[in-house]
Parts: C-alpha cells; structure tokens; sequence
C-alpha cells in the first residue's frame, strides 16, 4: 500500500487510532485526526509535532474528501463511513491497514470468549518452537506498532517469524483484504448487542476474517458448532475442529489428543484450571499444529503456560474457600464458561457491571447447577437479580469491598468464590483489570494480609491463607 502524499483520515485517536495515524505519518500521507471525545494530551501533541491534523470534539459531516478513513476499533458505524464508502473512499480498520505492510503469516484468534488466553498460548507455542512472533492486535500491541517498528534501525520486533494476533468483532468490521494463515474462532455467543443491530451482525463481523481465506489456509473451529461452521463456509480454508468430546482434536482418556498428528499430551501437565481452559488448550493445540509446529514444542508450553492474569486466576485460599478472579468475563458466555468449569461443586458469584443488552438466562441456568449464592454490582444488578430470582439466593452489594465480604460470608467451606462479572467494568472502574486489582485488593485485605500482591496469573501464583 503506497500511502505517500495521499489524505487519510484516522477516527477514533485510543491506542489503535494512534497507532494508525504514526504509521501513516511515516509512510509519508497527509493525516487528518478525529476524535469525539478524546483531549489534547502529550502522545498527541506528539503527533501533531510529526504532522498530524487534530480536530477534536465533533467529526465532520463529510470525509469524503479523505482517500482513506480509518477507523479505530472503538468507534461504531456511522453515517459518515457509509458516505465516504458510497464515495468510492476505502473505509479500513487499524489491523487491516497495518496487515498491507506485512509479508509474514498471520495467526488470528477470535472468538466472544478465550481469545486473548489462547493468542497468549499460541505465541508460547511459537517460542517453544524457535519461531519468534509478534503477539498483539487486540490482545496487547496494535499491529501498526509491529509495521513501525520494521521500519526502525533495530526494530525490537523485526525477526518476528509469524504474526499471532487477537481480533475482535470490532477489528474483523473492516477487513476487507487481510489474509490470514490460520483463522481461530474459538465461540460466538451474545455479546456488544449495545452496538450491533442483532446477533447475526455481530456473528458475521466475527467471521469476516473467513472471506479471503484461501484451500492453501486454516479454519480452527469448535466441533459441532454449526453458528462457527457457517461462518468458516464463508471462506474456502481447511476445516479443523476441536473440542472437548470430539474433533481432530479433543480430549480422550486424560489425554489431549491431536488426531491429523497422532501426537498425545497429558492433560496433568495443565497449570490452568476448568473445564474451558481445557477447550482453550485444544484450540491452541490445533493452531499451533496446522502452523507446523513441533510436538515437542507444543507440549513444552502446554505444561507452562500459567494463564494470563484476571482470567479465572486463584488469588487466595481463605477458611477453605478458593477465590478466583475472572474480571475479564465481560460477557454472559464467559461467566458461563468459568463457572461450570470451577473444580469446586458450588460457588459464590459475583456479578454485575454495565449491561450489555443480552439474555442472562444462560447464567441462570448454569447457577442453578453450580451457585450458592449470587452477589450482585454496578448499574446492572437489578437486572440481574430480576433475571435470577427464586433460582439462588441473592445479595446487592455497594462497593467491591462490600462485595467480597458478602461473599464470603455467604460461601461454605469447600465452595469457591468467583468474580465473573458477565457486564463491562465502566460503570465503577477504567477497566476489567482496574475492577479485578480491586476485587484481589479486597480479598487481601479480608484476609488482613497487606503483602498478598496483586499480579497474580495463574492457579500456581494463588497464595493460601
């Protein structure tokens, strides 16, 4: 993609658009900056001093006058886009326009739940092996940051051998061109139906990445789930499945077994606890062995992988209660999946956040198997209880504090305690992470234990008390 001289306009200036607009910059284009609600501060002043074009507050009402727009993953669809679009534009997201400047193979990982664990799994899969990646996208580092980097005099990541990218449904809206290697798509269950017209929107963005898929590629699907094989029949890749019961690779007698190799791995050797991080292990298996790995490669980092922090990671072991932090769970599916996986028979839930719109009935339906009790947060919580009375008891809660002490109080010995919120974090804290540093803060400090820290990631790092 020759950028030099051309107008491209970049909407949306978070870590993506930022990214995007630095590129563009050092391709030589004429970049013009928008943002609705974002402030001056001192990375974009940065880009202004390169030369960058900054107008904050209210997008224009045309940008057609741009030869590219750009759009940023956070940005919804707007009328503007569909304009310049019906103008003959190129209206692209971050990750297809940095994926025009990038020769090596690309991994992608979708899916509603278990992307980021399985693009983190990957990558140690890839190192294990000796091929160097570059892990990021949605998960991490913008790609646009990797395509700068190259162009540096020693760029960090130049010897990346293969590039193992989270892709959100966001990202996967405008990707009218990227190829990849090897599509993942891990699940598709309700999510973000507070920006998609309806489910079905929101499915095919995930499976857009499918489209330029050529028999020379890979689509890594769940075995029997026919919602991802249609998406997978958009494209014309390979079709390997996994899963849990069946597929080319599953699990069978203890053992995690890929059939397309003949190779076997013990499921003991796993660190990550539940039944879905087992799911998440299949899939990551099935990348890497379509990819060519080596087996040995891939039982190395199976056994030492820890998981990745906020997601079902053991924080502490109180009155023979295990509490888990799965902050990342900012949907229904996820907090599904992490509860019916906990090894313990009956759990505390807590949950409740900002709403996004979808059906909790799947939570309730699994809390009726596995739930003590359900403490309920956020703006979301009379809905939540709504959805969930006379299946369990439940409690409101003011704070996170209030939360973890009403939860414990709740659990018996041998339960555990799960932060699995199934909502977005933004009503109370910046962040899933922000929300599980405070649930992991307030454990600490029942436990009146000042020194527990804070970084946990997997179920070996959990400190008892």
């Amino acid at each position: 993609m020759n950028l030099q001289g051309r107008n491209v306009a970049v909407v949306g200036l978070g870590q993506s658009g930022r990214a995007a607009a630095a590129l563009c910059l050092e391709r030589g284009a004429k970049v013009w900056g928008y943002d609705e609600q974002a402030t001056e501060d001192p990375g974009l002043v940065g880009l202004k001093a390169r030369g960058l074009s900054l107008s904050l507050g209210v997008l224009p009402d045309d940008l057609s006058g741009h030869e590219v727009v750009v759009v940023s993953p956070g940005v919804p669809r707007k009328p503007q886009f569909d304009a310049a679009d019906a103008a003959g534009r190129e209206v692209i997201g971050e990750m297809e326009l940095a994926s025009r400047f990038v020769e090596r193979p690309i991994v992608l990982v979708g899916g509603t739940n278990g992307k980021s664990t399985v693009t983190a799994w990957v990558g140690e899969m890839m190192r294990a092996g000796g091929r160097e990646p570059f892990v990021g996208g949605n998960f991490g580092t913008p790609l646009s940051v990797y395509v700068s980097a190259l162009a540096k005099p020693t760029p960090a990541r130049a010897g990346a051998e293969v590039l193992v990218l989270e892709i959100s449904s966001f990202q996967a809206e405008r990707v009218p061109t990227l190829r990849a290697r090897c599509h993942t798509l891990l699940n598709i269950s309700e999510d973000h139906l507070d920006r998609y017209a309806s489910f079905r929107d929101y499915a095919d963005a995930k499976g857009n990445p499918f489209v330029n898929m050529t028999e020379e590629d890979f689509a890594v699907i769940p075995s029997g789930d026919a919602r991802v094989a249609r998406q997978a029949g958009r494209g014309q890749a390979q079709v390997v499945t996994f899963g849990l019961d069946k597929g080319d690779v599953c699990i069978e007698d203890d053992e995690l077994v890929d059939h397309r190799t003949g190779h076997r791995y013990p499921v003991s050797s796993l660190k990550l606890p539940g039944l879905h991080n087992l799911n998440n292990a299949c899939a990551a298996v099935a990348t890497a062995s379509v990819m060519g790995l080596r087996s040995e490669a891939i039982a190395h980092a199976l056994a030492d992988f820890i998981g990745l922090p906020h997601r079902s990671s053991v924080v502490a072991t109180m009155g023979g209660v295990r509490f888990y932090d799965d902050s990342k769970a900012t949907n229904v599916g996820a907090a599904v999946a992490a509860l019916r996986g906990l090894p313990e028979e009956r759990a505390v839930l807590i949950a409740g956040g900002r709403d996004k719109h979808g059906s909790y009935a799947p939570l309730v339906e699994a809390l009726r198997l596995k739930g003590r009790a359900m403490v309920v947060i956020g703006e979301a919580a009379e809905r939540l209880a709504e959805a969930a009375e006379g299946a369990l008891p439940i409690v409101r809660a003011a704070s996170m504090v209030d939360a973890v002490a009403r939860a414990a109080s709740l659990a018996r010995v041998g339960d555990a305690v799960l932060l699995s919120p199934a909502c977005s974090s933004f009503d109370m804290f910046q962040s899933y992470k922000a929300r599980g540093d405070a649930f992991v803060a307030a454990v600490r400090e029942l436990a009146g234990d000042r020194t527990m820290p804070s970084g946990h990631g997997g179920p070996d790092t959990g400190r008892s008390m």
